[in-house]
């Protein structure tokens, strides 16, 4: 058990590392970019082995990776998308989408679909843990301006 724990973390570091450097991503920011990517992974890979759906699971883990870039971009002083658009890699349903053309390839067309429908879902739940942390982070700083006006 401990040992596929660190396995998931140190392989969904070492992707977003990867996809870091591809696109990129000033060194000093690669480690930072790993531990989003591996943060975010975490998460959903803890929340399906606890019986969580996918969608769930995406939208926990992309949430996730949005807090940790907003964190990581205030202490880097650097732009947030540095940290989001890496971090979110190991969430992307590449098997997903990879069934969905194969089985269009071959003329499976209702597998297909059903593989398609699974990626947009997916799809969907990392945009949508994205935006919940951007409106979070957003109410946040107006609390704190208007406990500031006070």
């Amino acid at each position: 058990m401990i040992f596929t724990i660190l396995v998931q973390f140190i392989f969904s570091y070492l992707a977003t590392v990867t996809f870091a450097i591809i696109t990129n991503v000033p060194k000093k920011a690669l480690n930072a970019c790993g531990l989003t990517g591996a943060f975010g992974w975490m998460f959903f890979y803890g929340l399906k082995e606890l019986g969580s759906g996918t969608v769930m699971a995406t939208i926990a883990g992309a949430f996730v990776v949005a807090v940790a870039s907003h964190f990581f971009a205030k202490y880097k002083h650097m732009p947030i998308t540095i940290f989001n658009v890496p971090g979110i890699v190991p969430l992307v349903p590449g098997s997903l989408a990879f069934q969905a053309v194969r089985n269009f390839v071959l003329g499976q067309y209702t597998e297909a679909i059903g593989f398609s429908v699974q990626v947009a879902m997916v799809a969907g739940a990392i945009a949508a843990g994205l935006m919940l942390s951007e409106v979070f982070n957003h109410s946040i700083r107006r609390f704190r301006e208007h406990k500031e006006e006070f």
